[in-house]
């Protein structure tokens, strides 16, 4: 293990992410969600290849025992992206990025609905205090529900994608049994490419050069954030990598003051600072039952 090198990775991914939404935001103002998403995962698919050559896992890639896994796969997980796209329109960058926090909390709720994973009273707990700062970022938005503005409707939409983002989480968990992650990546990319070409009749536009180059360089670094994430796991622990995953809420601030001159409320901070202690509770406590099951392990094998 090199854990130096698998937390240089993750925030490597992590940085690749918010600049691909930060290019995506950019753009909004002219260029439907739909199309945004088709840009992302199509230009993502030449740096996906090429880093599966690189390795020698193109065959690995492109073998699946379950096509009809990554098809929902990709269908949740394309509704996590447009949703989050659309979002990126109506709501500045961190704000965006906070409610996206929500995702971690729900995907523990997920996982003991769909994969029957226990969740104890000491996770459940992290679980309702994440929720509750999710809630907090969402009130001032969500106080003026009867009003439909168009910062509560983007609130809501980003929440959504929060949610397909966990149950897209959930998908792959459960895919790992039977499918690499190669795969995984590749066919995700591949299927939601296809997917996003479906939105044409909803008034796909001829972007401007501009851009075109801003969301061809989102989907490579798309490609490149998923690279650098799935490669993090293979130097470090996820217990170890997973809290730099908040490392982005910095970025965001930064990107958003500078580029989109956007200043958070007291309100999204507080509320990010209470989902973001609730995540790092619930990884705190994994790492710890994870070191018990290894001591178990190792007083349970016989010593020879």
């Amino acid at each position: 293990m090199y854990p130096l090198r698998g937390i240089f990775l993750k925030v490597l991914s992590v940085t690749a992410f918010v600049v691909m939404a930060a290019l995506i935001k950019s753009t909004r103002v002219h260029i439907p969600a739909g199309e945004a998403v088709f840009f992302r995962s199509f230009f993502a698919l030449p740096v996906i290849i090429v880093w599966l050559a690189f390795r020698r896992e193109i065959r690995a890639g492109l073998q699946t025992k379950n096509p009809m896994a990554h098809v929902w796969r990709a269908l949740i997980g394309t509704s996590a992206m447009g949703l989050g796209f659309t979002g990126l329109g109506m709501l500045p960058l961190p704000e965006v990025t906070a409610i996206g926090y929500a995702a971690p909390i729900l995907t523990v709720i997920f996982a003991a609905m769909f994969l029957g994973e226990q969740v104890r009273a000491f996770r459940l707990s992290a679980v309702a205090i994440g929720m509750v700062g999710v809630m907090i970022i969402l009130s001032p938005r969500l106080s003026g529900f009867g009003g439909a503005s168009a910062e509560t409707l983007g609130a809501v939409i980003v929440f959504g994608s929060a949610v397909c983002g966990a149950l897209a989480s959930v998908f792959v968990r459960k895919m790992t049994a039977v499918e690499s992650t190669s795969a995984i990546v590749f066919y995700f990319s591949l299927i939601a490419s296809c997917l996003a070409l479906l939105t044409i009749p909803f008034g796909w536009v001829i972007p401007t050069p501009r851009e075109v180059i801003f969301l061809i360089l989102a989907g490579v670094f798309g490609g490149l954030g998923q690279i650098f994430l799935t490669s993090c796991y293979r130097f470090a622990d996820a217990s170890v990598i997973a809290p730099f995953d908040y490392t982005s809420m910095i970025f965001a601030l930064l990107i958003g003051y500078f580029l989109f001159d956007e200043i958070p409320t007291k309100v999204v901070l507080i509320g990010a600072a209470v989902v973001i202690s609730a995540g790092v509770l619930i990884i705190w406590r994994e790492s710890r039952l994870g070191l018990e099951r290894s001591r178990q392990r190792k007083v349970m094998t016989p010593q020879g």
